[in-house]
C-alpha cells in the first residue's frame, strides 16, 4: 500500500471539518463553546494508545460505518466532560437518563463527523446505531485497535471547551482495505505504508538510544513512554506541544533527511537530570554551569536520536549545537514552525516521550520535524531489512 501525501492532506482537512461539525453540534445542544485543539492522521501502536488513555475514565459512543469508509468511530468524553454535558441536559442523576443523554449527543456529533466524509466522497455512508461505551483507558476503544507490535492509521481529534471543563476525543479507526482504497497513490511518488511503520520503529529505537545515553551520563533510570508518527497541519503543532513551561533546546539537523528537533524537559525533570550530572542540588535561576550541563545532555539526546536514522538510512545527518532555552513549549518550537511554514502546510511529526528518573511525571519530550520532501526521498531508498541497525557510534555521541 502506497500512501499519497496529497490524499493525507485532503483527509486531514476532512477530519478537522468533521471535528468542527461535531463541536458545533455540541455547542448547539448544550450552549458550551468549543474549539478543535488537535487534528491529525497518526500511525499509532497499542502502546501509544495506552499512554494517551491510561488511567482515565471515559464515557461516550461507538459507531460503525460502511463503505466507502468502513470502520469504527469512537467519541468519548473525559470524566469532567461527561458530568458537564449531562448536567446541562439532564439535571437528574438518574443513570439511565445520563446514558441516554450521552447517546443522543454522541450520535448527533458522530453523524456530523461522518457526513462530511460522505459528501466529499460523493457517496452514502451507512452508519450503525450508536453503542454506549464507558470505562477506563483503552477499554472504551474498538476491538479493531492495534494489538501489541502492530500499528494502525487513526484519524485523531481532540476538542476542548473554551470555558467549561469539557474535553472529548474522536477517533476514526478505518478498516485497512477501505483505507487502502482511499489513500492508495494513483500516480507516482507515494510512500509505502510498510516504510512508514519501519521509520516509526527506528525512531522508537533512536529514542531508546537517547534515553540510554541519559542513563549513562546521569545514572538515572529512563524509559520511552510514547512514540508516534503524525501527519499534522503546521498551524496545529503548538497545540501538540502545549504552552506549559519547558526547559531545553531546538536544533537543526542537515543531511537526508534534514529538519528540526525540539528537546523539551519539564522543569523538574531538567533539574533532576542536571543535578545528577553535576552531583549537586540546585534551585532558582539557572547558572552558566547548569545551562552548559543541560546543553551537553541535549547534545547526547539529539545524537542518539538522529544517529539511529542515519545508520538505517545509510546517510550522513549532522545537527547544530544545542543552546539552552527556558520558555513555554510552544514558544521554543515557534522558530521551527515559522521556518517550515514558509514552504509547507503540513508536516510529518515524530513525537517521543522519555521518562527521566523514578517518577512518571519527570519527562522529556522530543518533537522531530523532518522536511517532508526529503523524508520521502530518504524512505524511497530505505531498505526494510536494515530496520534494526540503529546503533550509534559512541564517539559521535560522547
Amino acid at each position: 500500500m502506497e500512501i499519497d501525501i496529497h490524499s493525507l492532506k485532503t483527509y486531514n482537512e476532512l477530519a478537522k471539518e468533521g471535528a468542527e461539525s461535531a463541536a458545533s453540534a455540541l455547542s448547539e445542544l448544550t450552549d458550551i463553546e468549543t474549539r478543535v485543539e488537535v487534528t491529525d492522521v497518526s500511525l499509532l501502536s497499542a502502546a501509544d494508545l495506552q499512554y494517551e488513555f491510561d488511567g482515565r475514565e471515559f464515557a461516550g459512543v461507538k459507531v460503525g460505518s460502511g463503505e466507502p469508509l468502513s470502520g469504527e468511530t469512537v467519541l468519548v468524553f473525559d470524566g469532567e466532560g461527561r458530568e458537564t454535558i449531562t448536567n446541562n441536559l439532564v439535571p437528574s442523576a438518574d443513570r439511565e437518563m445520563t446514558e441516554s443523554a450521552i447517546l443522543e449527543v454522541g450520535n448527533i456529533m458522530v453523524n456530523g463527523f461522518v457526513s462530511g466524509w460522505a459528501n466529499h466522497l460523493d457517496a452514502s455512508v451507512d452508519i450503525s446505531p450508536p453503542d454506549y461505551v464507558e470505562g477506563t483507558g483503552i477499554g472504551v476503544l474498538p476491538e479493531t485497535r492495534p494489538e501489541s507490535n502492530e500499528y494502525a492509521f487513526v484519524f485523531r481529534n481532540r476538542v476542548e471547551a473554551v470555558d467549561d471543563s469539557v474535553g472529548f476525543y474522536m477517533l476514526l479507526f478505518p478498516e485497512i482495505a477501505s483505507l487502502e482504497r482511499i489513500l492508495e497513490n494513483r500516480t507516482n511518488g507515494g510512500i509505502p505504508r510498510e516504510k512508514l511503520e519501519v521509520f516509526t520503529e527506528m525512531t522508537e529505537r533512536g529514542a531508546t538510544k537517547a534515553a540510554n545515553n541519559v542513563t549513562a551520563m546521569t545514572d538515572l533510570s529512563t524509559g520511552v513512554e510514547v512514540n508516534r508518527l503524525s501527519f499534522v497541519p503546521i498551524a496545529d503543532i503548538p497545540a501538540h506541544v502545549s504552552d506549559d513551561r519547558r526547559v531545553g533546546t531546538a536544533v537543526e539537523y542537515t543531511g537526508t533527511p534534514s529538519g528540526y528537533l525540539g528537546i523539551l524537559f519539564d522543569p523538574a525533570a531538567a533539574r533532576t537530570a542536571v543535578d545528577a550530572l553535576l552531583s549537586v542540588e540546585s534551585e532558582g535561576e539557572w547558572t552558566d554551569k547548569e545551562r552548559s550541563a543541560l546543553e551537553e545532555l541535549c547534545n547526547v539526546i539529539a545524537s542518539g536520536f538522529i544517529d539511529g536514522w542515519a545508520n538505517v538510512l545509510e546517510t550522513s545527518i549532522r545537527h547544530s549545537p544545542p543552546e539552552f532555552i527556558a520558555d513555554m513549549g510552544s514558544s521554543i518550537m515557534s522558530p521551527i514552525i515559522a521556518d517550515i511554514a514558509r514552504t509547507e502546510e503540513y508536516a510529518f511529526m515524530l513525537d517521543s516521550t522519555i521518562r527521566t528518573g523514578e517518577s512518571e511525571t519527570l519527562q522529556c519530550q522530543l518533537f522531530a520535524l523532518p522536511q517532508s520532501g526529503e523524508l520521502e526521498t530518504a524512505l524511497e531508498e530505505l531498505l526494510v531489512k536494515r530496520a534494526g541497525e540503529t546503533d550509534a557510534d559512541p564517539d559521535a555521541v560522547f
